[in-house]
């Protein structure tokens, strides 16, 4: 019996300094067959000479739609049985695709299974990035199993599992994919596994990563909202009152004008923040020693405070917004017919 044939759908916008050691990492897997889609959305960079230099098949959206439109697209041009979504600053390990078709052939209840990035980033630019490169991996890592929190940034699903439960919402431009992840876990389970290996080129810059999360922070809030509950792994309730905590440090910091009674409350504060993510450090201590652990504490205070202040402005907002309270709605049905502007570019592999 032969193997399903896989596609691979890589959105992206941008990245073409990423792209190529994404691209070349799944034309190496282990695995086969496998086409490789590249789905550019509106790239003002040399991204799609990138991708047809490497023989790669390549749809375009024809506007910058974001990266569920981008998602949604790729899909409706794939043949394969198996979908990967790749993003394209991430490269898989050759065994990447091998492994995530075995674990859902094995379980027909398992709807997705998604990756978990190493400790460090896929191209080294900065501190900052290998910070995140360090907080994002231990947050996944610590939640691996079973989750809600769909990690689209490299996943398996089967196609009738994608067909049945819908595109992505291309409403949503920062938070798709919590969105996603609670739609498939009413039906299938969803796991997080280190047996998926692959390396990210996170953000190098911390005011680009700070109103990233910010973002998110802020966007989030309707859906948990509804929900009335955390998501199942990355986001939990203890990091939720890790960076609440961090906000009330500085939110109270006035008070230490008063003496040391004052004093005493941004402190508690900032123990409590600490203490949320007390695994964390002692894993950076690990791996980075006592000095990279003061630079990583100081700059996941930063984070902390960010993503508190974003959660504090989407409740504002949602308090107020009734259309903001609408936004996780169900997205009108996308049917491959309707597909507009994403015709394959001429010369690209079929």
């Amino acid at each position: 019996m032969s193997a399903p044939l896989v596609s691979a759908i890589v959105p992206n916008h941008n990245y073409a300094a990423s792209l190529e050691l994404c691209l070349r990492a799944l034309q190496n897997q282990t695995y086969r067959p496998v086409e490789l889609i590249v789905v550019d959305d509106a790239s003002t960079d040399d991204s799609v000479e990138v991708a047809r230099r490497l023989g790669v098949r390549v749809v375009q959206t024809g506007r910058n739609a974001g990266v569920a439109a981008a998602r949604n697209l790729g899909a409706a041009h794939a043949r394969g049985e198996i979908l990967v979504f790749a993003d394209s600053d991430v490269a898989a390990y050759p065994d990447a695709v091998e492994v995530a078709v075995g674990m859902l052939a094995a379980d027909p209840r398992l709807g997705a299974v998604c990756s978990i990035h190493d400790p460090e980033p896929l191209i080294r630019d900065s501190l900052v990035e290998e910070y995140r490169a360090l907080q994002y991996h231990y947050w996944t890592a610590s939640s691996e199993g079973s989750i809600s929190f769909l990690f689209p940034a490299l996943m398996a699903m089967r196609r009738s599992v994608f067909e049945e439960i819908g595109p992505f919402n291309t409403r949503l431009r920062e938070t798709e994919e919590v969105d996603y992840g609670h739609r498939l876990t009413q039906r299938y389970d969803m796991v997080l596994t280190t047996a998926v290996r692959s390396r990210h080129d996170h953000d190098d810059k911390l005011g680009g990563l700070l109103r990233k999360l910010y973002r998110r922070g802020r966007a989030r809030v309707p859906l948990y909202a509804r929900r009335r509950r955390f998501a199942r792994g990355f986001e939990t309730s203890n990091r939720a009152g890790g960076s609440l905590a961090a906000l009330a440090a500085v939110a109270t910091l006035p008070a230490a004008l008063l003496g040391p009674a004052g004093a005493a409350l941004p402190a508690l504060a900032l123990a409590v923040s600490i203490l949320a993510d007390l695994g964390m450090y002692r894993f950076v201590l690990r791996r980075r020693g006592p000095l990279f652990l003061l630079y990583y504490g100081a700059v996941h205070f930063v984070v902390n405070v960010t993503i508190a202040a974003g959660v504090a402005a989407g409740v504002a907002r949602w308090s107020c917004s009734p259309r903001f309270r609408r936004l996780y709605d169900p997205d009108p049905p996308v049917r491959p017919a309707a597909a507009g502007a994403g015709a394959p570019e001429p010369g690209g592999r079929r």
